[in-house]
């Protein structure tokens, strides 16, 4: 079998992964303060983070729509990717920018592979084609499913995929681990159990050591 293309590892691309209720805005907020200090820095997430993109994100997370398959899901998934790779994410790395997301194609091996069982080839392969870059910085902010859950329902309205039930998330976070374990050299996990200061300090001093290491 055909082993798939080595990804571009983009050291100026920073993703925030978690579960639900993982304080995600938060960390992104300090994140983004810190690295406006010395210049431009591009902020998007995923699902979404262009016009196109944020189309596909209301067919895939409004419960009033059809619900999609599993396949047709983890498709859609990487339909907004590749749009947000393209008209967002390469130019402002070509710029020279910091590019910090909330959430990135790691999420899809959480949510699509872990939580819904979709092939993790077929992940691999549509991340190679479609995607080709990963970054050089993932913060993955880790919560027990019991804590991230009592904080998302807090907030109010659920979408679609936050509404699944207690064994899909325990599957997502089981996911996350893993790959934070397969790829050590770009994950750094932090216990997002803690008050929402201290994960942000956690985060903002992890990409400190990020930028010093490729200074």
């Amino acid at each position: 079998m055909t082993q798939p293309a080595v990804l571009r590892r983009e050291p100026k691309l920073v993703t925030l992964e978690g579960g639900e209720g993982a304080g995600k805005s938060t960390v992104l907020a300090a994140l983004r303060a810190e690295l406006e200090r010395d210049g431009a820095v591009t902020c998007t997430r995923e699902p979404g983070g262009t016009p196109l993109a944020e189309r596909i994100r209301e067919l895939l997370l409004d419960p009033t729509h059809e619900a999609p398959c599993d396949r047709t899901e983890l498709l859609l998934m990487f339909a907004s990717r590749a749009q947000l790779v393209a008209q967002v994410i390469a130019p402002a790395l070509k710029r020279g920018e910091w590019v910090l997301s909330d959430r990135f194609t790691d999420a899809s091996h959480a949510y699509q592979g872990g939580g819904r069982g979709c092939d993790p080839h077929l992940i691999d392969v549509l991340e190679t084609e479609f995607v080709g870059i990963e970054p050089g910085l993932t913060l993955l902010l880790d919560v027990p499913v019991d804590v991230g859950l009592a904080r998302m329902r807090g907030r109010g309205h659920a979408d679609r995929i936050e509404s699944e039930q207690v064994e899909f998330f325990e599957r997502v976070r089981a996911a996350y681990l893993a790959r934070a374990a397969a790829h050590p050299q770009r994950f750094v996990v932090i216990d997002a159990s803690q008050p929402p200061a201290d994960v942000a300090a956690a985060a903002v001093d992890a990409l400190r050591r990020h930028r010093a290491s490729i200074a």
